[in-house]
């Protein structure tokens, strides 16, 4: 459509970044050359003028390109009518098996009006309230980043009962190929890439750390920039959508709730770390007090 608008004098592209209110393309169709009529019909939330719009729309009145608009306009439109209709489908299945548990049913979660729903999410059903009974009251949603895209990527790639064959996080994020595969000979690391490859599931987390970069002051934010500002966003984004493939598969594997931690501790971190490490070397070794020459 905006092939052909181009090739009519029409520079909608030029004055407006989404032409998908379509009902200045819809009255083109119909015929409607005066400009001024045209940009009547833009949204209220446009921000250039009638005016400015109306200097865009002066069309030099090619009936062929106008037939070939029109034609690309019916695909379009039947093509939003199966869209439709595949959303209809998805909200059947995933009712169905709602419904087929009692405990299931009866679950409330909070709406959520920050968690904007973009143009390509369903739109005929409330997938916060239905995500929250299919995860068996998991609010998978509270997490910053996650959208409806991640949620419905969620169900249709692995849904409950794949996370659950995963024994660990790890391997679940090794399975989305979001960790290094360390090659080991002899004691030695001789690479440790990430594995090339993608699916459904990878695009949709990698979406959500994306997302999760705009965000101010949130657990993941927050990581994200210190990975980003350590070795680059495009690493960021890898280590972030990793973190949160862990994060919800062990929220749905041990029906946790996400809390993520207020505030950091770094150096209590490593101090509990290095204590531990130095249990197990002197579990280890059999060391003693003499050994270390420390006098009680």
């Amino acid at each position: 459509m905006q092939k052909y608008l181009r090739l009519l004098n029409l520079r909608l592209d030029v004055v407006v970044n989404d032409i998908t209110g379509l009902a200045i393309i819809d009255t083109i169709c119909k015929g409607e050359k005066n400009p001024e009529t045209l940009a009547a019909l833009r949204n209220g939330n446009c921000r250039k003028s009638a005016t400015e719009i109306a200097k865009a729309l002066h069309s030099n009145g090619r009936t062929d390109y106008l037939f070939a608009l029109h034609q690309e306009y019916d695909i379009y439109k039947s093509l939003q009518q199966k869209i439709q209709q595949c959303g209809a489908s998805i909200e059947e299945l995933i009712k169905s098996f709602i419904n087929a548990d009692e405990n299931k049913k009866k679950l409330k979660t909070d709406a959520k009006p920050h968690k904007r729903v973009n143009k390509n999410a369903p739109q005929n059903f409330d997938l916060n309230q239905i995500a929250y009974q299919y995860f068996n009251g998991i609010d998978l949603m509270a997490v910053e980043g996650v959208g409806h895209s991640t949620i419905i990527a969620l169900m249709s790639e692995v849904g409950v009962d794949g996370l659950k064959k995963f024994d660990t996080a790890k391997w679940f994020a090794r399975w989305l190929r979001l960790s290094t595969n360390n090659r080991v000979s002899g004691g030695r690391v001789l690479s440790h890439k990430i594995p090339k490859g993608s699916n459904r599931l990878k695009i949709a987390l990698r979406n959500a750390a994306n997302a999760i970069s705009n965000l101010k002051d949130t657990h993941l934010s927050n990581f994200f920039k210190r990975i980003a500002f350590r070795r680059g966003r495009a690493a960021a984004i890898s280590a972030t959508a990793r973190k949160l493939a862990i994060i919800i598969r062990d929220m749905v594997v041990k029906a946790i709730p996400y809390s993520p931690p207020a505030q950091y501790e770094f150096l209590d971190q490593k101090r509990k770390r290095k204590v531990l490490e130095m249990k197990r070397l002197i579990h280890k070794f059999n060391i003693t007090t003499h050994d270390l020459g420390l006098q009680l």
